[in-house]
């Protein structure tokens, strides 16, 4: 059996996998060294992707190393949170106007992003990944970005594999490089798009219609996946919205479709697809048939408990005084209705931390199907027998 870990994007919103993690960590064996053969991540769930997959040692050691990144992140280490520099990108973006829409040098967008490159040069060890492909500790690791010329959703990946290609999304085998993870972290609108090879690429939420496909494709008989979607809960019906959509409040739903709908549909179809496969035997059986059948892939997927929106407008007030004033003009905020756009980017100690605390905690209440999904019973994991 190979397992496949997939992250999915939102912004900040990673922050929870990243407590999900900690906990799985806790619950395995202290020796195990990686759990996942195969990793795929989008967007800001591509950077605690290969996060881990660029670290050595135990697991354990390498969670409690992206845990202490994420909980001393700041905005100001993911983006330009000067005013100048905010009001400089909008003139920009102005700008572009009379350049049929394409900025004049360097692609436009809101927020500069050149912090985050930099962290990421300074934390994530692409050497590493050759070494874990070469002494069989890892399968495969996946990224995923969008193409803006072609609109394919583009699946890089390092590992033995062939490239593949279907409808609106291809996997072509590459080596990774810093460039092919800001790529999936660039968020249209916000972030700018980056350049690989003759092409500009965007974040790879967007347009990726199948998240789970890719593991599959790198041969991953099961898949643990990590969401930021709280829609898997029981909510009480919102009250009619007193004014028309906001700016911020169609952006995020925009978003919202890519970071966490595609997850969602997709987590449906595997169910319905295993249904199907359970299925088959029965009638080959019945009709004297063979035993050339798909066979299902079992899957775990934890997402949060408490809806995410809330827990970014009780945070709202951390933001630099740039990003408060633009969402705030453009209805990001709880009466603006646009929460949502406010979640992705809250890159600040008080959120992330609430959100690493909750994947932890909602990991742990769901301690039994994590043991059961590793074929785990509570005298191998406390005695640290593999």
């Amino acid at each position: 059996m190979t397992t496949a870990l997939i992250l999915s994007g939102g912004g900040a919103r990673a922050a929870y996998q990243v407590g999900v993690l900690k906990a799985v960590a806790e619950l395995l064996p202290k020796q195990t060294h990686n759990p996942f053969p195969i990793i795929c991540g989008t967007s800001a769930g591509a950077i605690n992707a290969l996060a881990i997959a660029s670290s050595a040692g135990r697991f354990r050691l390498r969670v409690r190393k992206l845990e202490t990144i994420w909980r001393a992140l700041k905005a100001e280490d993911v983006y330009r949170t000067d005013l100048w520099g905010v009001c400089k990108n909008t003139l920009r973006i102005g700008l572009s106007l009379f350049n049929r829409g394409s900025g004049f040098g360097a692609p436009v967008a809101l927020l500069d992003n050149t912090p985050l490159r930099e962290l990421l040069t300074s934390v994530i060890r692409f050497r590493h990944i050759d070494e874990a492909l070469a002494s069989g500790e890892l399968d495969a690791i996946n990224i995923t970005a969008m193409n803006y010329t072609s609109g394919l959703s583009v699946n890089f990946f390092q590992g033995r594999h062939d490239n593949w290609q279907r409808t609106r999304r291809v996997g072509l085998r590459t080596g990774l490089t810093i460039d092919h993870l800001i790529a999936s972290t660039s968020i249209p609108t916000i972030f700018p798009a980056t350049k690989i090879g003759h092409d500009y690429y965007g974040d790879g939420a967007m347009r990726q219609l199948k998240p789970i496909s890719p593991a599959l494709h790198l041969g991953a008989s099961r898949v643990f996946i990590v969401g930021v979607s709280d829609n898997q809960r029981g909510r009480p019906t919102p009250q009619p919205q007193q004014h028309s959509p906001s700016v911020a409040q169609m952006i995020a739903h925009m978003l919202n479709s890519a970071f966490i709908d595609s997850v969602e549909s997709d987590l449906e179809t595997l169910k319905t697809v295993n249904q199907l496969a359970r299925l088959l035997p029965q009638q080959e059986e019945k009709n004297g048939g063979g035993n050339d059948h798909p066979k299902p892939i079992d899957h775990l997927c934890i997402s949060p408990s408490v809806a995410i929106n809330e827990i970014a407008d009780a945070h709202f007030d951390e933001l630099p005084t740039s990003l408060k004033l633009f969402l705030r003009a453009t209805g990001g905020t709880a009466e603006g209705g646009g929460s949502s756009a406010t979640s992705l980017l809250l890159f600040e100690p008080g959120f992330c931390n609430e959100l690493i605390n909750l994947g932890y905690g909602d990991a742990l209440q769901q301690s039994e199907e994590i043991l059961s999904f590793f074929a785990l019973n509570n005298h191998a994991r406390d005695s640290g027998e593999p």
